[in-house]
């Protein structure tokens, strides 16, 4: 299987285990910068060269023989479940895809059918009871998780243990693990553990959200949109998320971490 959605810098001074809708535009362009002294021209998801990738034929065994030797630092970053869902279905079932259309074609078609799903329009403003279809898209995401249908889950929308074990079931190790919520901090840390060609200063780094300005504004605060069922299939779907990443299921307008989290801990767990 290998190690799937992991980066690493050409130089080799870090390894980036992708988990989506967590950051993850800002810390490749951090990578390839660090690298480079600039940043990719573009959505760093589109870049073909300047950052390994496992998705690129030609770094595979370049990643795979650094991970399995533990040659360099490696880390991984997490977001709030309650967050993370809401972002997937405002930036991949309601926004508009960078190249202009819907995101997986029938996909939002399929929701509207099967589901009941608005998803707003950008000619009209995309006006549409954003709590109704949020908790309808949570439906489908969980009969995507739990049963595979109509469709297999979406990568955005997975859960992020299930990203973070990859790396761990093919003999990787993190030596990290933060929080998107404390991002600076987090990918501070990182920076003082490794070896840059080109210094990062994060307070200079500007935020890379590909999905921004595609698509509607959230509405209402993140608690507005769970109520007591839609809460039942957040932790259904995301348990072990919450339990090993350290956040806060009984309330989903605490988007902070309330505990450390245990990189032992998340390596007994997922490693299985």
């Amino acid at each position: 299987m290998g190690f799937p959605g992991t980066w690493m810098t050409e130089s080799e001074s870090v390894v980036y285990r992708v988990v989506p809708k967590c950051a993850c535009s800002t810390i490749g362009q951090i990578l390839y910068y660090s690298d480079h002294g600039q940043f990719f021209d573009g959505d760093i998801h589109d870049s073909k060269q300047g950052l390994h990738k496992w998705a690129q034929d030609a770094s595979q065994p370049i990643i795979s023989a650094n991970v399995k030797t533990r040659s360099s630092y490696a880390f991984t970053c997490v977001r709030n479940p309650y967050g993370r869902i809401l972002s997937s279905f405002f930036d991949k079932i309601c926004g508009i895809q960078r190249n202009g259309k819907r995101y997986r074609g029938n996909l939002v078609p399929l929701l509207i059918q099967k589901y009941g799903i608005e998803v707003g329009d950008p000619e009209t403003g995309f006006e549409f009871d954003q709590i109704r279809s949020f908790r309808r898209f949570l439906l489908f995401a969980r009969d995507t998780i739990r049963w595979r249908r109509p469709m297999e889950p979406d990568i955005h929308w997975s859960a992020m243990s299930g990203h973070v074990s990859t790396f761990i079931v093919n003999g990787g190790r993190y030596n990290q693990i933060f929080w998107t919520e404390r991002f600076n901090d987090g990918m501070q840390q990182v920076l003082d553990h490794i070896h840059t060609p080109h210094p990062i200063d994060l307070n200079a780094i500007p935020r890379f959200n590909e999905s921004e300005g595609h698509g509607p504004k959230r509405a209402h605060p993140v608690e507005d949109y769970f109520d007591d069922l839609s809460m039942h299939l957040v932790k259904e779907i995301y348990w072990r998320d919450f339990e090993l990443f350290k956040y806060d299921f009984d309330n989903p307008g605490n988007k902070m971490p309330i505990g450390e989290i245990d990189l032992d801990e998340v390596h007994a767990k997922l490693g299985d």
